[in-house]
């Protein structure tokens, strides 16, 4: 049956009010995209059952789910560490309203490719069943950054670009933890003098920035009402919402002039001399506020705007006398991060100034570069120092496990007598039994069982260690929770695929005396081994071939020798789930950042980078994989 209302243009229904005396608390993670990803309700229970023992604990995830077996997160830093990569996360705590979906035990989920359901991001998921609470038949996710409408009716959403349709549903679950009293102070980062601190790379400062420059601008625009055209002669203020091309009504303000007609080719008039008018395009953000001063024009020309690579082209003349004494004419045009201004400054700068009346000039942002022009296979070179051109990774090359005492025994030595402090990893004195007594029994191995690790000397129960190692990749290496050393070889769950490398004859934005290395990594879909997260299920290969550059320099190529290393003990990739797409059962990156932008650094994954060819050896140094492993 149909759903009776409209539509609805989606608003943040993220954090609740700190005056309430009740709320529901969510903690979530934070992926490599800025994006907080929650954890399921059963595990926000476990976090909150721990918290209210020892706030500065450690929570052991796998004890409530089998598949977080790997995971722990510290209370005291905020952080979730992987136990068998040594991959650290960013946790939070958040609060929503106890009749909001968490609070009411309702999720919402989308169909990906495998066949399997992917929740929604905790604040997507409370404006949803907000819409579906209301009764309106449609919403759009647009203004939160993802071109998707979701059809209530249908029970689908529509890529707005590609038009593909996905099912959703909407399922009953475990409601999310209720707490009463104050809100502590958010804990988003890490606190302290030992906690870590987040990812300082190019890559993902830009990613943090884009992403805080966005909710800024949200943010601004929820705390706005819409209102109608106020004052005299001197001044006149339009109040613009995006239109809504999906039901065929204009959701225009009633208090502004909307020339009927096509919804690319709008003009709004308001009283007094402002106009504003808008072609071949929706205004990229809504609902926005613009006040238009006296004798100001404002044009808007450009594609829809949100997931296409080219930004809109705004315009605003106005004649010097309108403008105020004392009032600066500031035009914005680096969107590009070519110069000293960064794009997600520039935009917030636009936008505010543009409220306040000022003038401003947004010009569009190129498309990013993403390949070299075409190449003879003539002009393909092998590259220097390097013998062959082509690395193949096949399932005999798949190691088996070793026996976890041998491992254990290998890079421990027993303490007679234990010091008088904790074992983090089961949380349990060293002077008494481990906390993993009677879940797990090894002959060799006491549960009172003490052992310290050889080169960085940091001590844990010796069955704590076999849990540990059972739980991560069982390759014969181990990795010290504390300081991260690695002991022996570590290798990774990445599946079959080839690398290929060869110079082109092109060179990278600043490095323009020397050459460019390319990389091209193949991964097929495929079917999960016992090492993956879901056994016996297919996995897909998203993207792939996917093309990579560095500099042939000589640091470019000490780093192309240590990726290719990477790539032998199969670190490069591995299967989890999509932290863009959310699908889950696929190929992704797996903690060591690559360079996949040719020409250019808008997306922040390419060039120049000056700091990029350092941070990726210490990535490649954190999972085992440094200098001293190459041979001259």
């Amino acid at each position: 049956m149909a759903r009776p209302g409209s539509g609805v243009l989606v608003s943040l229904g993220g954090g609740y009010s700190s005056q309430s005396m009740a709320r529901v608390v969510v903690w979530e993670w934070m992926n490599e995209h800025g994006r907080w990803r929650p954890y399921s309700a059963a595990v926000c229970h476990h976090i909150e059952n721990v918290l209210k023992g020892d706030a500065r604990g450690t929570v052991i995830l796998g004890q409530v789910d089998p598949q977080l077996a790997p995971y722990v997160i510290d209370l005291q830093s905020m952080h979730q560490f992987r136990q068998d990569t040594g991959t650290m996360r960013p946790v939070q705590r958040n609060f929503y309203d106890p009749s909001s979906s968490p609070g009411k035990g309702i999720v919402w989920e989308w169909e990906n490719d495998c066949g399997s359901w992917t929740a929604y991001d905790m604040e997507l998921c409370v404006s949803i069943q907000n819409a579906y609470e209301k009764q309106h038949p449609w919403l759009d996710l647009s203004s939160l950054g993802f071109s998707y409408l979701v059809d209530f009716d249908g029970m689908s959403q529509t890529n707005r670009q590609s038009q593909r349709k996905r099912r959703i549903r909407r399922r009953m679950d475990l409601a999310y933890p209720l707490i009463a009293g104050s809100i502590p102070k958010s804990q988003s980062w890490p606190v302290g003098t030992n906690s870590g601190t987040p990812c300082t790379c190019q890559q993902c400062m830009l990613v943090h920035s884009t992403r805080a420059a966005s909710n800024a601008i949200l943010a601004l625009q929820q705390r706005r009402k819409l209102y109608g055209t106020e004052g005299g002669a001197n001044q006149t203020a339009a109040v613009v919402r995006q239109s809504n091309t999906f039901a065929g009504t204009s959701l225009w303000s009633p208090t502004t002039t909307v020339a009927r007609g096509h919804h690319n080719n709008i003009k709004v008039v308001g009283g007094g001399a402002g106009k504003m008018e808008m072609n071949g395009g929706n205004f990229p953000c809504a609902p926005a506020l613009v006040t238009l001063p006296t004798n100001h024009t404002l044009t808007i020309n450009g594609q829809n705007n949100l997931n296409r690579p080219g930004t809109q082209r705004i315009a605003v003349t106005t004649s010097r006398g309108s403008i105020p004494p004392g009032v600066p004419a500031l035009p914005v045009k680096n969107l590009t991060g070519s110069g000293p201004v960064h794009p997600a400054l520039a935009g917030i700068t636009g936008i505010l100034m543009c409220a306040a009346g000022l003038p401003v000039c947004l010009t569009r942002a190129p498309k990013p570069i993403l390949h070299p022009p075409p190449i003879n296979k003539s002009d393909l070179k092998p590259v220097p120092g390097i013998n062959s051109i082509r690395r193949k990774t096949k399932k005999k090359h798949l190691r088996k496990g070793k026996n976890p005492e041998d491992v254990v025994r290998r890079y421990t030595e027993k303490v007679k007598t234990a010091p008088d402090e904790d074992c983090t990893i089961c949380m349990e004195r060293l002077a008494t039994a481990s906390g993993y007594e009677g879940v797990l029994n090894y002959k060799g191995i006491k549960p009172e069982l003490v052992g310290k690790l050889g080169k960085c000397g940091h001590m844990y129960h010796l069955l704590c260690l076999v849990a540990m190692y059972n739980n991560g990749n069982k390759d014969g290496s181990l990795q010290c929770p504390t300081c991260k050393a690695i002991y022996g070889e570590k290798t990774g769950t990445q599946p079959p695929g080839k690398m290929e490398y060869h110079v082109i004859p092109h060179s990278l934005p600043g490095h323009s005396d020397t050459k460019t290395i390319r990389i091209v990594y193949d991964i097929p879909a495929g079917i999960q081994t016992t090492e993956h997260p879901n056994p016996g299920k297919k996995y897909s290969a998203r993207g792939f071939p996917r093309h990579c550059y560095l500099p042939d320099n000589e640091k470019g190529r000490k780093v192309l020798k240590l990726l290719i290393m990477a790539w032998d003990r199969r670190l490069i990739f591995t299967i989890g789930t999509s932290s863009t797409t959310g699908e889950s059962d696929t190929v992704v990156w797996n903690e060591i950042h690559h360079k996949t932008e040719f020409g250019s650094n808008l997306t922040g994954h390419g060039y120049p980078d000056p700091n990029y060819l350092d941070n990726v050896m210490r990535e490649l140094s954190a999972q085992g994989v440094g200098e001293d492993n190459l041979k001259d």
